[in-house]
């Protein structure tokens, strides 16, 4: 790798771009490169975005241009390996204003809550650039011919896609956007590019279900290998729908009617394609009240931010770290109380695991709770959508133990923040109890209920 910077003559971009931190030991931090710098161009191309941004310091050989807080501008050239990043992180990660979503879905959650919450979680993105950046997925339906063909351009794949319906007709009503159906041409374009594609389906009682589901599910797999997977998940549906689209809520024969059917559509496409292809999230299992499948029908978990396999990852997870232990320790002796607070969907499987450990480590008392969501209504069953006064109002009383074990997901990343803004500090000051947060695998799980009272 070879670097080399020196100053030039000062250009002024119609665009900044501020940088926000260099990673240690990066060709960034070798060059000198630093917070509050701004990136001017890259190969004398003024960067619009993440895409052009990604696309061109992919190359071999680059040329920065930067321009120091002193006024002072470089130019860096650059000679390094294909692909290697340069270590730099933005101010704005997507270099560019956010994409709001332009559609009024039947389904949406963010219409479905209540006012006063922080103003960022009523913004609904449907940004293509967060797709590839974060996994977000997108409707297309903000995006125009030019925006597709820079994707195929840049080869920026996986592209994330609610489709919820191949219809058309049915797809405009159901996100309210007459433009909603032209947009599904784009799937064959991206097909056609070779460009990678996750797909979604929230599935509506009445509306996308039945024949519906089933013709979406056959057009699909017809977009195979390259749109690797689809996930079918119930829609989320909160107390506060006044004035909303009246949907249903399913029920258990509903939920094994449509795992009969996603289960079906998985023997065809794996006879085919060697991908089970279509996956249910673990909420309709539940449900149904059936067995989650083997982690060999999850394609290597393809879809886990959709909610589809959490459970039996961590099932396995869980019990990979026991059986590694196996013998081990077996004289250990684990006293004193751990108490797991959890959501419905969470709290059968947490506790199937509480009873392995125990019976590994009888001296260890660990009590699942689960916390009913409240605040937006009990048929929301996901940890993630717990929020602070909910847990207080169910905990606040009980005997908890020495310590209290909440899943990560119930906070704001990077934050010891919940949902309702109340911090971590200020739920154990009024719980008076240590509390402990646990990343959302099995690893962490098990040596959270081994860890030793005192700990932290």
């Amino acid at each position: 790798m070879q670097i080399e910077n020196q100053p030039t003559e000062k250009i002024q971009p119609e665009k900044e771009h501020k940088i926000a931190k260099v990673l240690p030991g990066s060709i960034a931090e070798e060059l000198e490169i630093a917070p509050g710098d701004v990136l001017l161009s890259v190969n004398g191309v003024e960067i619009e975005d993440a895409f052009d941004y990604h696309y061109q310091v992919d190359e071999e050989y680059l040329t920065l241009s930067i321009r120091k807080p002193d006024g002072e501008e470089w130019e860096c050239e650059i000679e390094k390996e294909y692909g290697q990043d340069l270590g730099i992180a933005f101010e704005n990660g997507l270099m560019d204003a956010y994409r709001s979503c332009c559609n009024r879905c039947i389904f949406c959650f963010i219409d479905q809550m209540p006012p006063g919450m922080r103003d960022t979680l009523y913004f609904k993105d449907d940004d293509a650039r967060l797709s590839f950046l974060q996994g977000n997925y997108i409707t297309l339906t903000n995006m125009k011919d030019k925006d597709i063909a820079r994707m195929i351009a840049y080869k920026l794949a996986p592209v994330n896609i609610s489709v919820h319906t191949v219809n058309p007709q049915l797809r405009c009503a159901m996100l309210q956007n007459r433009f909603a159906g032209d947009a599904l041409l784009y799937l064959k374009r991206l097909y056609e590019a070779g460009i990678e594609m996750n797909g979604q389906i929230v599935l509506c009682k009445g509306v996308n279900d039945g024949e519906e589901l089933e013709r979406s599910i056959r057009e699909l797999a017809g977009y195979l290998p390259v749109m690797r997977s689809l996930s079918v998940v119930p829609v989320g549906l909160t107390k506060y729908r006044d004035g909303l689209y009246p949907l249903e809520p399913f029920t258990k024969e509903d939920a094994a009617k449509v795992l009969d059917m996603v289960h079906k559509w998985q023997d065809r496409c794996m006879r085919r394609w060697g991908l089970h292809f279509v996956h249910a999230g673990d909420e309709w299992y539940l449900l149904a009240g059936q067995e989650l499948p083997p982690a060999g029908r999850y394609d290597g978990y393809l879809q886990l931010e959709n909610g589809v396999g959490m459970m039996r990852l961590l099932l396995d997870e869980f019990q990979e770290a026991l059986d590694a232990e196996s013998g081990a320790g077996q004289d250990t002796e684990y006293s004193g109380k751990l108490t797991v607070a959890t959501g419905v969907l969470a709290a059968p499987f947490i506790s199937q695991l509480a009873q392995a450990f125990m019976q590994r480590y009888p001296g260890r008392q660990i009590t699942v709770i689960t916390v009913y969501n409240h605040f937006f209504g009990e048929r929301i069953t996901v940890s993630g959508l717990l929020t602070g006064q909910d847990l207080l109002e169910q905990l606040q009383g009980r005997d908890l133990g020495d310590c209290l074990l909440l899943p990560c997901s119930l906070l704001r990343s990077g934050e010891d923040v919940l949902l309702d803004d109340m911090t971590v500090d200020g739920l154990k000051n009024a719980l008076q109890v240590k509390i402990v947060i646990v990343n959302s695998n099995g690893q962490d799980l098990y040596h959270a209920f081994k860890m030793r009272i005192g700990d932290k």
